[in-house]
């Protein structure tokens, strides 16, 4: 392992020992896994994907008090701290800042191919049995209702209806992890995709018919 990974890796794990569990270090090091695997079938700089994996939630804005910069600000530092090339920091700072699912919302100030790998394994630990597990503990942790047919899910949002939702979990399916399919940009993520995507879609048949008594 390259050194610098190495230390990062080291880095990261400290500071999310304390981390809600869908966003811990057992979340980075799925999406580290996953990234350089999508990698190797990828022509990109493997180092930059690394760090942006290990790092890309270092300080998730949902847990500062909605600062959207201090992911990215932290990661830089971290990455200058361990003289790493401007270049490469600001590299995996840009990765960070314009990963998520939420910058969508916005305009898209920043691309390149190593950002796609990072993003396309991040919204694969969002599918699948992972991602509904994390799903419900995240509603858990927000003390949010399950579900609650009365409260539809909201298929236009703004950013910040997006940010400050309160709704049921099952309507953040709806919201997010069931567009995620087509939002892939590897053909090894859209592959892995397409099957955590059917998988959920069978859970929420299974849900919505133990909802009614009818299994």
């Amino acid at each position: 392992m390259n050194e610098i990974v190495a230390q990062t890796k080291c880095f990261v794990k400290k500071e999310l020992e304390q981390a809600e569990s869908g966003h811990d270090w057992f979340h980075v090091e799925r999406v580290w896994k996953m990234a350089k695997n999508i990698a190797e079938k990828e022509e990109v700089d493997a180092l930059v994907v690394e760090l942006a994996a290990l790092l890309h939630d270092i300080a998730d804005s949902k847990f500062n008090g909605g600062d959207e910069e201090m992911g990215p600000r932290k990661a830089f530092l971290f990455l200058k701290s361990m003289n790493m090339d401007d270049d490469v920091a600001y590299h995996v700072s840009n990765i960070i800042k314009y990963m998520s699912f939420k910058s969508q919302f916005g305009e898209i100030a920043f691309s390149s191919m190593e950002m796609k790998v990072v993003q396309d394994a991040d919204r694969l630990d969002a599918m699948g049995a992972i991602g509904i597990a994390r799903t419900f503990n995240y509603g858990g942790f927000k003390n949010r209702a399950i579900y609650n047919p009365d409260i539809k899910p909201n298929l236009n949002q703004s950013k910040d209806e997006y940010k400050n939702s309160t709704a049921p979990t099952i309507n953040h399916f709806y919201e997010k992890l069931l567009l995620l399919k087509d939002k892939m940009n590897t053909e090894t993520g859209k592959r892995i995709a397409e099957e955590r995507h059917y998988f959920m879609v069978n859970f929420l048949q299974q849900f919505y018919e133990e909802w009614d008594g009818k299994k």
